[in-house]
């Protein structure tokens, strides 16, 4: 299987230039006991790292493809982003989310102009009802994250914290389906191999670990987590792949360590992040790494009644 190349990285780092932004990478090391910094993929358009693949992908279409448009399934971050990235580029764009995705992704789909269809709760569900609306109207498909377009444009944010920082020793990464672990891992391993990459699931969804321990990807029977942006049942072909290589472990964080994360993040540093964002910072404050750590903030799409719900619960949780 052929891996993603420096050069890809870099070809999409110029392509993606017309849209996403160089996000800051911000020193927390006080606030945290260690030196920490947090790479806020949560202020690209739309919310979230996923402009970065999406982008990518879409500016590579011929102009027949992008014609009849675009489909994709998704949990939400990466459907916003396919919308954005189709609307830039002059493709109608139709997106298939869970019935459970949170409201401010369903509304962000709608209002970057795309059609928005629910199937389901799992990604098996979204996947199969977006190929079936694939073949039947002609649309093609822009995969969350198991395509070497979208895994080179999710990597331009590892290109991106080599020059930030340097000294950099340890980069924590989240896997939903691993698009950005991969990418991620690929820029770094192929510029400083020294610098370890360390990929974090929720513990009620960790099918990259259970692969990466099974030696071959492993569909788990259901997932389940507060961050319902890294609950893919299977990773993909590719983006596993790309793990066994470029990664050196993963890790996994249970969901009160989210929460405890989430609301960490907005008290101590000012910074709005979604569970699926904050389980890097779960994992930089309850495990030890070699350091400076910087931790990818990847998304800060949270509906703000579930944000308050997660300041309520932390705050009984002390009491």
């Amino acid at each position: 299987m052929s891996m993603v190349s420096l050069a890809d990285i870099n070809a999409a780092r110029e392509r993606i230039k017309p849209i996403a932004k160089l996000t800051p990478l911000v020193d927390v090391s006080a606030a945290a006991g260690q030196p920490l910094w947090l790479k806020l993929e949560s202020l690209q358009p739309g919310g979230a790292f996923k402009i970065r693949g999406a982008y990518n992908m879409v500016a590579q279409l011929s102009a027949e493809e992008r014609r009849r448009g675009v489909v994709t399934f998704s949990s939400g971050n990466h459907g916003q982003a396919m919308a954005l990235a189709a609307r830039a580029l002059g493709a109608p764009a139709v997106v298939v989310m869970p019935t459970t995705a949170p409201k401010i992704k369903t509304e962000g789909c709608r209002s970057f102009g795309a059609e928005v269809i629910f199937a389901g709760t799992t990604s098996a569900d979204r996947r199969a009802r977006a190929e079936a609306e694939a073949a039947a109207r002609g649309l093609t498909m822009v995969p969350p994250f198991d395509h070497e377009w979208i895994i080179a444009g999710q990597g331009t944010a590892g290109l991106e914290i080599l020059e930030q920082l340097p000294s950099v020793r340890t980069v924590l990464v989240p896997i939903g389906g691993g698009g950005l672990v991969a990418g991620v891992a690929a820029a770094i391993k192929q510029t400083n191999p020294s610098v370890a990459v360390i990929g974090v699931e929720p513990v009620g969804a960790a099918a990259m670990k259970a692969s990466v321990d099974a030696g071959h990807a492993v569909t788990l029977a259901k997932t389940e987590s507060v961050a319902d942006g890294l609950m893919p049942v299977r990773p993909g072909d590719l983006t596993f792949a790309h793990v066994q290589r470029f990664v050196d472990r993963v890790v996994t964080v249970e969901d009160e360590a989210i929460v405890e994360a989430v609301v960490w993040m907005f008290v101590e540093a000012k910074i709005v992040a979604e569970p699926s964002g904050a389980a890097t910072v779960a994992a930089a404050r309850a495990m030890t790494f070699e350091g400076p750590v910087v931790a990818i903030v990847s998304g800060g799409n949270v509906d703000p009644d579930r944000f308050d719900s997660f300041i309520h619960r932390s705050r009984s949780a002390r009491l």
